[in-house]
């Protein structure tokens, strides 16, 4: 297992659960059919806890090359190492996505619904607003990276004598909240990409897979879910600069 391969194996279980978790809920005959909004923030939130816990021991499962651009704006992560970690982030998200349509492809064939074949894939906006939308993500991923960037062990001992105590697979908790009430608070605009990996590496399967009765991609919207989150992930770093 290298941070490469950590990196890849995490991004497809995020995209897996999440996207799967869409798909459980948009297209038809499933068995979690029109569950509703609450379903989805809660796989997204299990989803990145699942991510972080296979990944997070050997390349600190950033997942999202909004974390790895932000730690590197702050200086806590190597600006050489930035490219590895999207080209894995990248790689990962499409393998995730095209497993999603490979396990629910029977029913993608029953639905006839081409905007929500979509959805189980990228996002989209509900109102379609450029300068709203791009808020959004801004906000949403300034959220997301800012507070990552104050997370921290509990200690072990007292004074100088304090030591960082491990938490094992519970480490990945917090991040898996922040995740869910990005979701539950912020979400309702745009579908809280806040991860240009999560967005743009499944619009790309959903162009190339042969999906029946899909429309386009969306592509004049792509850009809003990957400059979004840059620069959300940007003045989150900035800001943390400032302020530490």
């Amino acid at each position: 297992m290298t941070a490469f391969i950590a990196e890849v194996i995490g991004t497809f279980f995020l995209i897996l659960m999440g996207n799967g978790v869409v798909a459980n809920v948009v297209l038809q005959d499933t068995k979690g059919n029109n569950s509703g909004w609450i379903v989805i923030t809660t796989g997204w939130a299990l989803a990145v806890f699942i991510g972080v816990v296979v990944a997070g021991p050997y390349s600190g499962a950033h997942l999202n090359p909004a974390v790895s651009i932000g730690l590197a704006i702050a200086g806590k992560f190597s600006w050489e190492s930035v490219p590895s970690y999207i080209l894995a982030q990248m790689l990962g998200a499409m393998l995730g996505a095209f497993m999603v349509w490979a396990l629910y492809r029977n029913h993608y064939r029953r639905t006839d619904d081409a905007g929500g074949k979509r959805a189980t894939f990228c996002t989209a906006p509900a109102i379609r607003d450029w300068p709203s939308n791009l808020l959004s993500e801004l906000v949403g991923t300034f959220a997301l990276i800012f507070v990552i960037f104050y997370f921290s062990d509990p200690l072990l001992g007292e004074g100088d004598a304090q030591v960082p105590m491990g938490m094992g697979s519970l480490g990945a908790v917090p991040v898996s909240l922040l995740v869910f009430v990005i979701g539950l608070a912020l979400g309702g605009t745009t579908g809280y990409a806040i991860n240009p990996a999560r967005d743009l590496a499944p619009r790309i399967v959903h162009a190339l897979l042969p999906i029946q009765k899909k429309e386009g991609s969306d592509w004049g919207y792509s850009w809003v879910p990957v400059i979004g989150p840059i620069m959300g992930c940007a003045l989150a770093a900035l800001l943390y600069g400032i302020l530490s």
